[in-house]
């Protein structure tokens, strides 16, 4: 018998392993667990994926907590939407909402200093990418995405919306700022 040639009998299964078919069994099975065990591995210690909080809430709710913020620590206004840039000080909680089509507000944070970033969506599925860092979160209504992130660098960062959310999605895009 051959692994190439089909089984003689039709009960398949309890014909005998070619040592061709076992080999490749046993390939991908320690194949399998080399990936299983790489990926906590990969967690933990290569910082691989984000560790994030997430809690249900409402858009009334995080609007709230949002404008408070702005009310509190807005320094100027940016685009002809005039949205405001908020510059909220080291280690505190920092709130951006995702609507069509638009993030809101714009951040301003201080290098080297870890903030506490809280992210929903106030109508649909939206997608966090900050660039050229390469954080993605997925971002949907109804839950309050929390992530502790410290900017390494100074400059503007991107903040694009990688998940379609409609006719406007190639607009939305903001700026995140680190002084």
């Amino acid at each position: 018998m051959s692994a190439i040639l089909p089984p003689s009998q039709r009960i398949w299964w309890k014909e005998p392993l070619d040592r061709v078919e076992l080999m490749w069994i046993i390939i991908a099975f320690v194949w399998c667990m080399v990936m299983f065990f790489m990926m906590p591995y990969w967690h933990v210690y290569g910082k691989q994926n984000l560790s994030s909080e997430t809690y249900r809430t409402t858009p009334e709710m995080f609007a709230k907590k949002a404008q408070a913020m702005v009310d509190k620590y807005k320094v100027r206004e940016e685009t002809a939407e005039n949205i405001p840039v908020v510059a909220p000080p080291a280690g505190s909680d920092v709130y951006l909402i995702a609507r069509l089509w638009a993030w809101w507000p714009m951040l301003e944070l201080e290098n080297g200093k870890t903030y506490r970033l809280h992210l929903t969506a106030m109508d649909y599925q939206h997608g966090f990418s900050l660039q050229p860092e390469n954080i993605n979160v997925q971002v949907l209504p109804g839950y309050e995405h929390v992530i502790s992130i410290t900017p390494n660098r100074s400059g503007t960062y991107g903040i694009i919306c990688n998940e379609f959310c409609g006719i406007g999605h190639h607009k939305m895009v903001s700026r995140l700022y680190v002084k």
